[in-house]
């Protein structure tokens, strides 16, 4: 067997694996809302607020073109913002600076690249939607 036609069969398996879809890839890449849809499953939303008390926000992600996931332990809030969403990137590192304890729907979210450490944009957040499993009977 020649060199060549050696190499191209020992590159094929590499090359089918960088390829989106493919079997070796284990399944299809989730969108943001079926990203957020899995998180949420076995959740009930309530009503909307227009803040957020930081204190009790253990934590936070970024769902892909879609929305920001702050974790507060049993209740998950969720920000659609108003502006920006189609470039949230759960690689980016938020900064945010809000007035106060409380993250509000007026702030913004400045996104940096975590990679480059450059400014990528900002995003001005919506409404802060709480995501509770019900209450067992």
């Amino acid at each position: 067997m020649s060199k060549l036609r050696l190499a191209a069969l020992a590159a094929a398996p590499l090359a089918l694996g960088a390829l989106p879809g493919s079997a070796s890839a284990g399944h299809r890449a989730e969108t943001g809302e079926q990203r957020l849809a899995r998180l949420l499953e076995g959740r009930v939303a309530g009503e909307p607020r227009d803040c957020i008390d930081l204190q009790r926000i253990r934590g936070s992600r970024i769902i892909d073109d879609t929305a920001i996931v702050y974790d507060a332990g049993s209740t998950l809030w969720v920000n659609r913002p108003r502006g920006g969403a189609e470039i949230l990137d759960r690689r980016d590192v938020m900064v945010t600076r809000p007035f106060g304890t409380r993250l509000c729907s007026i702030d913004t979210v400045d996104l940096i690249d975590s990679g480059a450490r450059f400014p990528r944009g900002f995003v001005s957040l919506g409404a802060f939607v709480p995501y509770r499993k019900p209450a067992r009977d």
